[in-house]
């Protein structure tokens, strides 16, 4: 017969491709986690590792074995989220993953208040890439990613919290302040500063303007930052422009704001998103995220009509 605990197994060996490391994410010896693996091998008489490959990789119906035991765990421990919820418990692990042009403005307006209020719940946070959030997601080393959206993805759920605009944000000098109207046309110059690649916002912007082979060419010297700050500290010294998103605009000082500039004939807007695997558990710890999230927004943030979206996908 099948054990949760064989699924368990076969799950942690292909999160880490390795017989060593899955033993110890499960707190098992290797000769405990292999005997099993085998046993569950040999009852089911298929291979669900090939062996001969380095890193271990499934078989076919390998994969197609483990994807159930993803489901097969997730509704495990649905079972005990409902006698939680019967008991009205809040607790367990919540591990999440939030991109790095949203963490040092959005995590301080609720993570503080989000553990005093729910002290049972042990909170991982991770400032991770997009592409990273979603690989653990998908590898069940994440619960929630606090990222932009639309993403698009089959096995991911969206559940959108807030809308912000994307704004300008010029040196003093710059010839944009004189500007009565500001469109997309407008960004699409070389004096433009950009994140680096695998940043979701450096390719909103882009296809904001719907520009890319110039950008640069106009600066003192090429520079891609993988920070906001980093940008408009350089658009301070050096001159030129960037964009931000709009919460970026709270952390900043009125002199500061003074730089800011929103575009005249639209409101581009990201949307920001909290998503999870679909065979995700957890969903009371979920839903109390994101109203915790919502609370301690501006009440303008929170309507998509406010303006137009802007993909990055």
């Amino acid at each position: 017969m099948v054990t949760l605990t064989q699924l368990e197994y076969i799950v942690a060996v292909d999160v880490h491709r390795h017989f060593g490391r899955a033993a110890e994410s499960c707190f098992v010896t290797q000769p405990t986690l292999s005997m099993q693996i085998k046993k569950l091998e040999e009852d089911l008489g298929v291979f669900i590792f090939d062996r001969s490959k380095q890193p271990l990789i499934p078989t076919d119906v390998g994969q197609r074995l483990i994807d159930q035991a993803r489901v097969v765990l997730s509704e495990s421990a649905e079972l005990q989220n409902i006698i939680e919820d019967h008991k009205n418990e809040v607790s367990g692990v919540l591990r999440i993953g939030i991109i790095p042009t949203l963490a040092p403005y959005l995590l301080p307006r609720f993570i503080g208040h989000y553990k005093r209020t729910w002290p049972n719940i042990i909170i991982k946070v991770e400032e991770l890439t997009t592409a990273h959030i979603i690989e653990l997601l998908q590898k069940d080393l994440l619960d929630v990613g606090i990222l932009v959206t639309p993403l698009k993805e089959n096995k991911i759920i969206e559940k959108p919290v807030f809308y912000e605009e994307m704004l300008i944000y010029a040196n003093a000098n710059h010839t944009l302040h004189q500007k009565k109207e500001i469109t997309p046309v407008d960004i699409a110059t070389p004096d433009i500063w950009l994140l680096s690649d695998g940043h979701c916002f450096r390719d909103q912007v882009v296809n904001l303007c719907s520009y890319m082979s110039g950008a640069g060419g106009g600066l003192p010297f090429q520079f891609e930052a993988g920070s906001l700050e980093t940008l408009m500290n350089i658009v301070d010294v050096e001159g030129g422009i960037t964009l931000i998103p709009e919460l970026a605009k709270y952390t900043l000082p009125e002199n500061r704001r003074k730089n800011l500039l929103s575009f005249t004939n639209m409101t581009p807007l990201r949307e920001v998103s909290l998503v999870y695997s679909r065979h995700f558990a957890k969903h009371k710890l979920i839903n109390l995220l994101w109203r915790e999230v919502k609370d301690t927004l501006p009440p303008e943030l929170l309507s998509a009509e406010r303006g137009t979206i802007v993909e990055w996908r």
